[in-house]
């Protein structure tokens, strides 16, 4: 009997055991299937903020956030296109006649030559460095007086390089993204003249003491917009974190270096805020954070995250959100300068519908979309703002652009080495950008600074 018992015991042990068993490889079970629905329905850059570089594998092209233009490919009617011209006055011409006949063989040099056509070709001429002597006299006035003449401004030392090569080197610096090494391979191979890439480190240098005051100028006429983009982007300098802002809309593109994301790189560069502008950004905290009229949310970031959950949980809730917002950017396009400044009956039934699917609750287990619709409840105010102004865009591309050169630079150059190499940097890109907004040359631009004086 005690044996039977004994075996009892034994079993029943052995049952708990194996339940306990059970319990903790379904909890392992229920972690692996979050695993795999975590894998399976990841964040890319195409359906979150994730940027482009963090892809493990690339989205596929057909999924685009884009929509159907209606457009053909191609040139579009009334495109003006370019080509190469034929110039009335060449700077060289080269004459072609026979010298003998082709079919009998005899001297043609006393024939008479008929015009019959003409061909051009566009081509650079070898480069070569031009040295200019500058000499300073001296004269006595008959008044006894000794009357000294002035080397100019830009002519501060016995040997000196000029505007055209300090300009040169900025261009390549912020417009192509050359890092020195290649600059300095580039004057020495294509324009016969040995640079080093100390040399051009110190033109950059005095190239941005020139530039400030163009720099400062942006920062002004930025305070005073009516509509303001701001964005950010890490970057590494001597291998630590840095951040790179810009604030910029249409006209103008205002890029500084901060060692921080947060509210401090805002306020170091504009205390006062923006009280007149409409706010376009992504949602980060500190945007929230500064003075304006009022904000707009980047549409471009909340459809990648709405695509997100619409993968990942098949979530309807999404796919309405997402739905919403294509139908308030179609309304954008066919809104009339007027319309903006009184009540419309599609606006309306725009912000009654956003107003009741805040107000319909998410899965609770779907912690992912029930933040992104806390966020949205939150800010519920600055979704549609571009509805109410014809010159607030709905998305925050713009700064986005502005700022991409930075990781465009780093990916090219490779990192920063210095605070003040990033604060160089940003100073002639803003002025670089700015140029191209407004189509200016920027060759000619940088060419005109490089005449100024440093401050």
């Amino acid at each position: 009997m005690l044996q039977i018992v004994n075996h009892l015991n034994a079993d029943k042990k052995r049952i708990a055991e194996l339940e306990t068993k059970v319990v903790q490889l379904e909890a392992i079970i229920v972690q692996l299937f979050e695993k795999i629905e975590t894998l399976m329905h990841s964040k890319n850059s195409r359906n979150s903020s994730v940027p482009p570089s963090k892809d493990e594998n690339r989205p596929l092209k057909n999924q685009s956030l884009r929509t159907v233009s209606g457009k053909k490919i191609g040139g579009q009617t009334g495109h003006e296109g370019t080509t190469l011209k034929m110039v009335e006055n060449p700077d060289k011409i080269i004459i072609h006649k026979p010298d003998f006949c082709t079919n009998c063989g005899s001297d043609l040099k006393t024939s008479t030559f008929e015009y019959l056509n003409r061909r051009q070709i566009i081509d650079i001429p070898p480069i070569k460095p031009e040295i200019t002597e500058h000499q300073i006299f001296k004269t006595i006035c008959r008044c006894g007086f000794c009357n000294v003449s002035e080397f100019p401004v830009e002519v501060a030392t016995a040997i000196s390089y000029g505007t055209n090569i300090q300009a040169t080197i900025a261009y390549l610096h912020t417009r192509q993204y050359l890092p020195f090494s290649r600059m300095s391979e580039f004057f020495n191979d294509f324009c016969n003249l040995p640079i080093s890439q100390g040399t051009i480190c110190n033109l950059l240098e005095k190239f941005a003491q020139k530039a400030q005051p163009a720099y400062d100028l942006i920062a002004n006429k930025i305070i005073n917009q009516n509509v303001i983009g701001s964005d950010e982007t890490g970057i590494k300098i001597n291998g630590e974190k840095g951040w790179f802002w810009t604030w910029q809309n249409k006209a103008m593109t205002y890029i500084a270096f901060s060692k921080n994301r947060g509210f401090a790189s805002i306020e170091s560069n504009f205390s006062n805020g923006f009280q007149r502008a409409v706010l376009v950004h992504d949602c980060w905290s500190s945007h929230f954070k500064t003075l304006c009229k009022t904000h707009q949310l980047c549409t471009a970031h909340l459809l990648r995250e709405l695509l997100f959950f619409e993968e990942r949980y098949q979530s309807k809730w999404a796919t309405d959100f997402k739905t919403l917002i294509y139908k308030a950017l179609e309304l954008k396009k066919n809104l009339t300068p007027l319309e903006y400044e009184k009540p419309t009956t599609k606006r309306t039934e725009i912000l009654l519908a956003l107003n009741i699917l805040l107000q319909t609750p998410v899965p609770k287990d779907q912690k992912d979309l029930c933040a992104f619709h806390k966020r949205m409840t939150k800010y519920s105010d600055y979704i549609f703002t571009f509805l109410f102004y014809n010159y607030v865009p709905p998305d925050n591309n713009g700064s986005e652009r502005a700022i991409r050169n930075v990781k465009v630079k780093q990916k090219v150059s490779g990192q920063f080495k210095t605070e003040r190499g990033a604060n160089i940097y940003a100073i002639i890109r803003s002025v670089t950008d700015t140029c191209i907004k407004n189509g200016q040359n920027i060759l000619f631009a940088f060419k005109t600074i490089a005449k100024l004086k440093a401050e």
